[in-house]
């Protein structure tokens, strides 16, 4: 856990460690490079079967999510700080370049904006929590799948919603703003609902971080494994406490996450393949077919995505809320995450006694 680290331990070597990022970021603006030269600035509207050139921009657009994580996985696998820290040096380089000689040097100021969060995040430790969030998520696909399968008794209750010609007329009148506000609303109550469950999960562990004896076997071929235990555990820090929370929260939240956008894209899916365009334009008293992501139009209509997006956030609120009261979710999902937890806090403890006994400052021995 970041916390676990001193304040200048967490900011050592900030820029190589942001590396990873640095480049996935530059890789999305080498992505956007060549669509104004295929487009020739114009819009593209595809309308019945796409030409040679439509089919190279939705290639492009299908490969992009892929390329850029690609990019940033092989950058990550570079072990040496010196390399990263190139790395990382040529990939806000690049950014600079393609904004310069794409657009204009005013867009320059915007993209260091983003260069100083990523390494804020990188710093303040929360960049590395997502990171091990994303990678608990992937390697536990098996059982977001029986997560999904939890959701389906919402989903065919959210089947009547979505036939509602009155909800079809609200989705196409909300503005984004307000359709932002609302999920956002949908979504910070659900949130709030799996940190209250997670604080009372493990208050017994924010109390006496001490875990059973077959746990300290996993610390095995770690460095901590030649550590000594720690006679009486340190109590954790506010920082610690809620670092321990915020890791079981946020794993918990994209989990659910996930489900939720899988549920918008079926209904999505669903909604192109069922309703015609004199159905959705009577039904939303809007004619358009088409919505804008990320600066590219596609031929999916607002009202679909707005209800879709907003069923979304319903599923997410459902699975939220069945998370605080069903055991059986707790046993697959919440307790694993705090069995490495407990781990994890033991190699905290071992680290602090550790670095008592020795006198060594926690910044030099952090990495």
């Amino acid at each position: 856990m970041p916390a676990v680290l001193s304040r200048r331990a967490r900011w050592r070597r900030v820029w190589p460690r942001s590396a990873p990022v640095l480049a996935a970021y530059a890789a999305l603006h080498c992505w956007a490079l060549p669509i104004p030269l295929i487009t020739g600035g114009d819009e593209i509207v595809i309308d019945g079967q796409p030409t040679p050139r439509e089919w190279v921009l939705l290639t492009l657009i299908a490969l992009a999510p892929v390329l850029i994580a690609l990019v940033g996985w092989i950058v990550s696998r570079i072990s040496d700080n010196r390399k990263r820290s190139i790395a990382a040096t040529v990939a806000v380089s690049v950014v600079a370049v393609i904004l310069i000689v794409d657009t204009s040097v005013t867009h320059v100021p915007d993209a260091a904006a983003a260069a100083v969060l990523v390494l804020l995040l990188t710093g303040t430790g929360v960049g590395s929590i997502v990171g091990w969030s994303m990678r608990m998520t992937l390697s536990h696909l098996a059982t977001i799948g029986a997560l999904a399968i939890r959701a389906l008794p919402v989903v065919l209750l959210t089947t009547l919603v979505f036939f509602n010609s009155n909800i079809w007329l609200m989705a196409s009148t909300i503005s984004a703003a307000r359709l932002g506000l609302a999920i956002t609303f949908l979504v910070g109550i659900a949130g709030a609902f799996v940190v209250s469950a997670t604080i009372e999960r493990v208050r017994p562990m924010l109390r006496e971080p001490t875990a059973p004896p077959s746990d300290c076997q996993q610390l095995a071929d770690t460095p901590f494994a030649a550590m000594p235990d720690s006679p009486s555990s340190p109590p954790l820090t506010k920082a610690e406490r809620a670092n321990v929370v915020f890791v079981l929260a946020a794993h918990q939240i994209a989990q659910i996450l996930v489900v939720a956008a899988l549920t918008a894209t079926i209904y999505i899916i669903l909604g192109l393949i069922v309703l015609s365009p004199e159905l959705l334009g009577e039904w939303s008293h809007n004619t358009s077919g088409n919505t804008t992501v990320l600066a590219l139009t596609v031929p999916v209509p607002d009202s679909l995505v707005h209800l879709c997006l907003f069923l979304g956030a319903l599923t997410f609120m459902y699975i939220s809320a069945r998370a605080l009261g069903d055991a059986e979710y707790r046993e697959t999902f919440v307790d694993p995450l705090i069995d490495d937890l407990r781990v994890t806090l033991i190699a905290r403890n071992r680290y602090r006694t550790s670095i008592a006994s020795s006198g060594v400052d926690a910044d030099h021995t952090s990495d």
